[in-house]
């Protein structure tokens, strides 16, 4: 259940302090060391954000998702790599336990997802499968009491770092939606190899590699829900909340960017006055707050409308493809205002600006939600 309004309060208040007091400042060191420091790990789990979305049941804050995406707004102002620390086990690393998990898997899996002791990761993507995931290669097929998984991961998030792998694999070979399972996978499983971290353009700190299956044999009671034939529908399902969750951390780093960037245009000083006193200055502002607000808007509406039980693919597809193509118009607008400083590494402007580039491709690139979109509009008519 939903906390009450003045519960909420008390907890986003803490998550916006935390991270202006405790993330912010500690920026550099993520980038420079290409990790999240330990003790703010430590932290981030005294504070419950890793069981945001996981129920109270099984040990988590069990938020709503108008209350999920608030705290999201807030974790958003600091580099994303913070976020990515919990973000797997607040969504994709969890959701398909929550939404198809039998009981005894929940029970397994949820306590140490929520208070952050286990990291999940969702392993979809391939080599030859992203936005087209029917297509996916790797496969499960049945020997006597067990899987056998076979086959490449790609890009995976939080992977170096996991302790459980929520896995899609084909256990049929038609392509049709009911041919693809999902296996949940503890690190350490034999057979199951981790390719070295990516070097990204941006993001540091938020670790992702290649999750190598070879021979890797898992007993049945691994098969997600106890049945095959559901992993596609589940995947879906998850990616649906997923993108309210990215819209969300978009519209946070957004914020970020202009309060940065309103700092600068009131300091920085040109032909005898603050530039934010220009005219053109003043309209790249206003531009980057307008879209700001109505990417925060179609959040906030996609998100109630999913807490009142409503269908809300097409509205969170729109609110992840606005807020991630708004969020790159404000980083770039950013950096113009800045002018020579934007693309110096010394101001966070400049990292904004390649972090915030992978929110357009991840959980769906913005030609996917165009499509995704467009579907459902002529499905409605």
């Amino acid at each position: 259940m939903p906390l009450d309004p003045e519960t909420f309060e008390l907890l986003r208040s803490g998550v916006a302090r935390f991270v202006t007091e405790r993330l912010i400042p500690r920026e550099e060191e993520v980038v420079e060391h290409n990790a999240v420091p330990a003790d703010v790990v430590a932290e981030m789990r005294d504070l419950g954000l890793f069981g945001l979305a996981i129920d109270e049941e099984h040990g988590g804050l069990g938020l709503g998702m108008e209350e999920e995406v608030g705290v999201v707004l807030e974790l958003g102002r600091a580099s994303p790599a913070f976020r990515s620390v919990a973000g797997t086990n607040i969504g994709i690393g969890s959701q398909a336990l929550v939404i198809a998990g039998t009981p005894e898997q929940r029970r397994r899996y949820l306590p140490p997802l929520a208070s952050g002791e286990l990291i999940g990761s969702f392993a979809l993507t391939e080599p030859e499968a992203g936005s087209d995931a029917l297509s996916l290669r790797t496969t499960a097929r049945r020997d006597g009491d067990d899987y056998i998984l076979n086959g490449t991961k790609r890009y995976i998030t939080n992977a170096p770092t996991a302790g459980l792998f929520t896995v899609m694999a084909r256990t049929a070979p038609e392509r049709r939606a009911d041919a693809i399972s999902c296996f949940l996978v503890p690190a350490g499983t034999p057979g199951l190899h981790l390719g070295q971290p990516d070097r990204k353009m941006g993001q540091r700190g938020a670790l992702t590699c290649d999750v190598v299956f070879e021979e890797c044999r898992v007993p049945a009671d691994a098969l997600l829900g106890g049945q095959e034939g559901n992993g596609f529908r589940t995947a879906m399902k998850v990616l649906d909340k997923g993108r309210l969750h990215i819209a969300a951390l978009c519209v946070g780093a957004a914020d970020r960017l202009i309060e940065e960037t309103l700092r600068y245009a009131r300091e920085r000083r040109q032909f005898g006055q603050a530039i934010g006193e220009f005219q053109l200055v003043q309209a790249m502002l206003a531009d980057s707050q307008a879209e700001a607000y109505a990417a925060r808007c179609m959040v906030l509406d996609a998100a109630r409308l999913r807490d009142r039980g409503a269908a809300t693919t097409m509205q969170a597809a729109c609110a992840k493809m606005f807020a991630s193509e708004m969020v790159g118009r404000v980083a770039d607008r950013a950096v113009q205002i800045f002018g020579g400083a934007g693309y110096m590494a010394e101001y966070p402007v400049e990292r904004f600006y390649r972090d915030v580039r992978l929110f357009r491709l991840f959980e769906g690139t913005t030609q996917i939600q165009q499509l995704v979109i467009a579907r459902e509009m002529l499905k409605a008519a």
